[in-house]
Order: C-alpha cells, then structure tokens, then sequence
C-alpha cells in the first residue's frame, strides 16, 4: 500500500478536503482546524515536515529557496508517539529558520494515530456508518428511564438494567447509556468519570467520610460492591444515598456490563452507546479533574469488539463528545454509524478547549469532513438557532438533540416540527404510557401485510384446486364458503 496524504479544512462555514495544496500552503487561521490525514502500512516510522512562509509572498526569493516567502521548518517523528506509549498527545516543535541555529518560534500539533482492531475482521456483509431510515423523531431514554439526579424524574437509578427496561417498556426506540471500562478492562455502563467510596469516622457509627475515586482504578468486581453516592455528594455533605437500606435486587445495581445489558435488553430496543472520553475545558481544566486516560486504541478495540460480537440485529449509534474518537470508531469499523456529541455555545457547560466542539456550525462541518452519520447537538443552542437542523439535514446528516430542555413537552413540539431524527430525554415513562415502539408497531404491521397476502393465496388456492369433475358441485361450493368464512374473502 502506497502511503498518500490528504489534508482537510474544517471551519464553522464549512469544510475543504484536499489531495493537494498549494505550493506556499494555506493560511493558518484561529477559527479553522487544519488536518493532515497519512494512510500508511508503517505508521511508526514517517517523517512530516511542515514549511511556514510569510503572508506577503512579495518578499523576493533568497537564495537557496525553492519559493519566496520562506522562514523556516519544523519537523514531527512518529517515532516520538511509539516512544511515549500514547496514540493522541500534542506534540510542540520548534520552527527552524533557514539557519539550523535559529529557532523562529513553535507550533502545537495535535496527534492521532489509528490501528486495526486488534484480533477482529471486519467486513461488508452489512453496513450502516451512513444509513438512516427517516422515521420521524425517535424517543430516545436518556440513561434509560431518565438521570436519577434530576428530582422529578428519580424513579429508578439511572444506567441499571431496571432502567432501561422500563423505558423499553414506555416505547423508548432507542436507550441512550454511556460506556466506559474498569480497571481490568470490562466495559460498564455508568455516567460519571469518578464516583463516591465511604470510609466511617473512627468512633462514629453514622457519620461517613466520601472520597471521589476515578472510576477506572477500581476492577469491575470492586464495583460490584460500592454502595454507590453521586460525585456531587461530596460538594453537598449528602451521603443519604450510602445510609439508605441495601437494594438487593441485581437489576437496580449500578455498573452493569456492556455484556450484561445486550443480554437483558429487548432485542428490539436501540442502543444509543456514548463512548465516555475525558474532556478539556478552555481554562485548561478536565472532566473529573483527570487529565489522562486509557489509550485510545486499546480503549476502543475492547468496546467495539465487544459491540461487534454481540450486536446481533440489534440497532445501534455511537456517540462522543470528542472528535477523535469519532473520527477512530468511523475508521476501525463499518457496521454501525457514530453521533458527535456538541455542546455548542452554552450558558450551562464551560467552552471547551478543541476548536471542533465549540459551535454547533462546527460541528457539522467536523461531521461532514469524517464523513460520519450526523451529530448529536444540544438543545440549549438549537433552540436559539432552528435553521441549524435543517443545514444539517441538507447536507447529508442525521440530527439528535439532547439536553435538560428537552424534557419540556413545548421544545420537543418545536423539534419535531423542525424535522429533528431523534430526541433524548429523561422523562420518556411520565409522558408515554406502556407501548410498544416504533420498530414494534413497523414489525407488526410488516407481519399483517404478509399474514394477509398469504391467506389471500392459501384462500384462491382452495377454491381452485379441486375441479368441478372431481366432486359434487355442492361441496365445491361448501368448500368455497368456508374459505370465505375463515378469511374474510370472497372466491367468486
């Protein structure tokens, strides 16, 4: 395999993907993110060079230079990601002036380096990355029945297997849940990065001590055990949810397996999986206040062979808030489709520090340029700008929204109108009563479609097969009659 490179533009007006650029390059500009994409056989041994030239290309040539307006160099080696353990990073180089001497400054690279999944084939026998089936808004369950922090929506513990079921049973097309792994590399269904462990007061048989632990430095075994509290719980001196009485019924615990919720869920239930990623916030800050994580590949391999092996017919769509990982899933596999979760501009999230996160407009071209199903925008922005549904729409990609607003009846009304594909909310068991769900009601009326085809041909097949000459022409009507009487039709 020939190794090529192919570089992409990616701004809130669009994007522009290229096989070529001009001699002097393109213009770096704050507000665009500039992406060099190398397919290679030999990931760990290339060499990417990067040439700066001034703006005003007026300068005359000096001597020695190919073009005019040349300052100087920097250069990146892959080799440096194989010597750092890490598949993503940002990389910082110095830019070299024409004297090797001089360092005229530096430039931040952000890389991303892609492997197969390890140990899995994949292949075309069925593909859905970019099929959509236009079906109206889907009602999707957020967390399943919908988050437990949210008072007026706490009937059963978010992401438990009780959950989802109950959604499942209010007609929840799909139930939305995020996905992250264990210690010992189990992937588990729980939302938050960290979560609460209790220690007791020495001499103090009521009071008790919590401690945010990050979720992946306990084994899914230790989890099994926690009596869960919410991260929050700390920050309120609230421990009510470790007093409360032992739930035992295994249903209602919290960290159950990705393995455990195909098992348990309807087959006929959506899975809206979120692949949990730590984000960084443009303060410099972090997601649970973890500034590393797992790494990506290996991260994902799990998962998504996970997915991959027990999927069966099952409809499911990835999604995540970070570009990276969407752009990961859409390459390591091509059987099921991936959202990009946005938060836009936002009164209630601080902005985050990528560029591809910050605006929903950018959102969309960032979908577009991955050549990914769609995104998954929050309500909060769309609200405020409905025409961005249908830009999205008309350029080929699907639409979610998500967000405490949709569980107000009035947003939602506005959604569906604009078109939206799917809604994500929490009160999904207040607003419907026990049904069934779309893909139900369609397998339905798909099987009384072919009950009623084929009892039309069993019922002319009846009163044709026996001739007159074989039998009286009594019972030849008789028969006739009693087809009519059994189907409903009539033979003459």
């Amino acid at each position: 395999m020939t190794t090529t490179l192919e570089m992409s533009m990616i701004s809130p007006n669009g994007y522009k993907s290229r096989h070529s650029q001009p001699e002097c390059g393109y213009a770096l500009e704050p507000s665009r993110w500039t992406e060099y994409s190398i397919h290679t056989m030999d990931p760990d041994n290339l060499e990417l060079t990067f040439e700066f030239f001034e703006e005003d290309l007026g300068e005359h040539v000096v001597q020695g230079d190919a073009h005019p307006g040349f300052v100087g160099t920097a250069c990146l080696l892959s080799s440096s990601f194989r010597e750092s353990g890490k598949d993503t990073g940002i990389a910082t180089l110095p830019i070299m002036g024409r004297n090797s001497r001089q360092t005229l400054g530096k430039v931040r690279v952000d890389y991303l380096v892609i492997r197969p999944i390890q140990g899995l084939q994949c292949d075309m026998s069925s593909t859905f990355t970019k099929y959509w089936k236009k079906k109206g808004a889907l009602n999707v369950g957020h967390r399943g029945a919908g988050s437990s922090h949210a008072a007026k929506h706490h009937r059963v513990r978010e992401n438990t297997i009780t959950s989802f079921k109950s959604a499942a049973k209010h007609g929840a097309a799909y139930v939305e849940f995020d996905v992250h792994l264990s210690k010992d590399a189990v992937p588990i269904v729980y939302h938050d990065l960290t979560c609460c462990i209790s220690t007791k007061k020495k001499n103090d048989k009521t009071s008790l001590e919590l401690i945010e632990v990050p979720v992946k430095d306990l084994t899914f075994d230790q989890l099994q055990l926690l009596k869960l509290a919410h991260a929050t719980a700390i920050k309120e001196n609230d421990d009510k949810d470790l007093m409360e009485d032992e739930e035992e019924i295994d249903e209602h615990q919290p960290f159950p397996s990705l393995s455990q919720i195909f098992q348990t869920i309807p087959e006929h239930v959506g899975f809206n999986i979120e692949l949990k990623w730590i984000c960084q916030m443009k303060d410099g800050s972090w997601d649970g206040n973890l500034s590393s994580y797992f790494n990506m590949n290996t991260y994902l391999d799990i998962i998504l062979s996970c997915v991959l092996q027990k999927g069966g017919k099952r409809r499911i769509v990835f999604s995540c808030f970070d570009p990276d990982i969407c752009t990961m899933v859409r390459q390591k596999q091509n059987k099921y489709p991936i959202l990009f979760l946005t938060q836009g501009i936002s009164e209630k999230y601080p902005e985050l520090m990528d560029i591809r996160c910050q605006t929903t407009q950018i959102a969309i071209s960032f979908a577009q340029s991955e050549n990914i199903l769609g995104i998954s925008a929050h309500t909060e922005e769309l609200l405020k700008n409905l025409s961005f549904i249908g830009d999205a729409q008309s350029k080929g990609l699907v639409v979610f929204s998500w967000g405490d607003d949709n569980n107000d009846h009035e947003n939602r009304r506005k959604l569906r109108e604009q078109g939206i594909d799917g809604l994500i909310y929490d009160s999904i068991c207040e607003d419907q009563g026990e049904q069934p769900n779309i893909f139900q009601v369609e397998e339905q009326h798909t099987l009384q479609e072919v009950i009623t085809e084929e009892t039309l041909m069993s019922s002319t097949c009846s009163c044709y097969s026996i001739p007159c000459s074989m039998a009286p022409c009594v019972n030849s009507k008789a028969r006739a009659g009693s087809a009519e009487s059994d189907s409903g039709l009539s033979s003459s």
